[in-house]
């Protein structure tokens, strides 16, 4: 491999100032409950109104959002949701008897309360909304939380259609650690999430992760800032490949982008092209400053080592500009998500072709995916074994029993065997753990 353009920083700077402040606010909320939690809102968020968006006030933003707008949300909605049932038909309960006797079984369990964060900040995320809600109301759970910074007087009008048009049951105008903690701990609603999905800043990141560290309740990933890679070889437009770099950078100063290419001159021509088109865009400094401190560009002539290379980086989207789309699909094996082919952008995919944008960051692409039903669902187990069949099941469960040095659950086998064969006789010494 040789690099065109090398990041001189990494996202991996040291979280801890970020951890102790959240652990500090969590336990204030631990500690003092609404009243702590109406503290830190007054202080962040400059808010001293309800929490919970009534009804009423829910319409009036509705009715504010132009038909235009909705009908663009609606299409987004009818994708996500779309692909979220399919995933949810896909996974189903069965019953498997591999053995006479043995019933194995898998029951597929939604959860009963999902909280949903949706940012606020620089951007009105409403396609995060639907991500999060519509993909929890497609799994099945019955009660979906959702909590969005105020951005003045209310959260975005736009967004608080999302939200609705998703099947938001409750709507919590509400941001930050204190949102977070709210929807774990069941604050003002009286129901305690199961699981907290969603994007965030770096706070609201760590405090998913501690809260679920401490078992108070599930998450979907630890998100850190947005990544984006392009793969392209010598059939890529170098102004295509660079246009969605920039499109990526400009999520935030430490966002970065990543170009993998078989094609020394493409990357060149990409390296020349980019610092243009980020100074032609709103806010220039943001995607300028992301690629400079954080943007890459890696040439090697093989793709399988530019393949080995795309997997190591685990990028949060992939996209895929090459002439064979097909042996790029069957060989990656780390990603977010996949965009395959010229046509493909990872803002259709943040918008509204209908897979999930909650993705992961930080190379969790490695042993996760992102945001799905699946997320939302339980798999459950469950057997029933007659009695016939403790004979072959129950000696060998507990010689294995022994050979861990459990006894007790040895003599919990035995007595079955004795209670259900008396007139049989077994051997209950097969094998002694040495430890005993």
């Amino acid at each position: 491999m040789e690099w065109l353009k090398k990041a001189v920083k990494t996202t991996e700077a040291n979280s801890q100032e970020a951890r102790e402040a959240v652990a500090s606010m969590l336990q204030k909320i631990r500690a003092g409950g609404e009243p702590a939690v109406r503290e830190l809102a007054r202080k962040f968020d400059k808010w001293n109104a309800n929490f919970i968006l009534s009804p009423e006030k829910r319409q009036r933003l509705i009715d504010s959002v132009p038909e235009s707008v909705k009908r663009d949300i609606q299409f987004a909605h009818k994708q996500v949701s779309g692909f979220a049932k399919a995933q949810r038909e896909s996974l189903h309960d069965f019953e498997t008897e591999v053995t006479p006797g043995i019933v194995l079984g898998q029951k597929v369990i939604p959860m009963d309360v999902a909280g949903c964060y949706v940012p606020g900040g620089r951007f009105a995320h409403a396609c995060s909304a639907i991500m999060s809600v519509a993909t929890a109301k497609a799994a099945g759970v019955s009660t979906v939380i959702v909590a969005s910074p105020p951005r003045g007087e209310s959260i975005d009008p736009a967004v608080c259609y999302a939200m609705d048009l998703a099947g938001a049951d409750i709507i919590l105008e509400m941001g930050g650690v204190q949102a977070i903690a709210t929807m774990a701990y069941g604050l003002f609603t009286g129901k305690p999430a199961n699981i907290i999905v969603g994007p965030g800043n770096a706070y609201v990141a760590e405090a998913k992760a501690l809260l679920c560290g401490s078992g108070q309740c599930g998450i979907d990933v630890f998100a850190g800032p947005t990544e984006s890679a392009v793969i392209a070889d010598d059939s890529a437009d170098p102004m295509t490949v660079a246009v969605d770099l920039v499109s990526q950078a400009e999520h935030g100063y430490n966002s970065p982008v990543w170009l993998f290419t078989t094609s020394k001159e493409l990357g060149e021509e990409v390296l020349r092209l980019i610092p243009k088109l980020c100074t032609d865009m709103p806010n220039s400094d943001v995607p300028l400053t992301a690629w400079n401190d954080y943007g890459e560009i890696i040439y090697c002539p093989d793709r399988e080592e530019l393949a080995k290379a795309s997997d190591q980086y685990a990028a949060e989207h992939v996209q895929v500009i090459v002439r064979d789309t097909d042996w790029w699909l069957s060989r990656l094996t780390s990603y977010g998500s996949l965009f395959l082919g010229e046509g493909s952008t990872v803002p259709h995919g943040d918008k509204c072709s209908g897979t999930n944008h909650i993705l992961p960051t930080k190379k969790a692409a490695h042993y996760s995916g992102g945001l799905n039903v699946h997320k939302f669902l339980k798999i459950c187990t469950y057997q029933h074994i007659d009695a016939a069949a403790n004979a072959i099941i129950g000696p060998v469960a507990s010689r294995l029993s022994r050979v861990e040095g459990m006894e007790g659950h040895a003599r919990a086998c035995d007595w079955r065997l004795r209670k259900f064969f008396p007139e049989q006789e077994w051997d209950f010494t097969v094998y002694q753990h040495p430890k005993y």
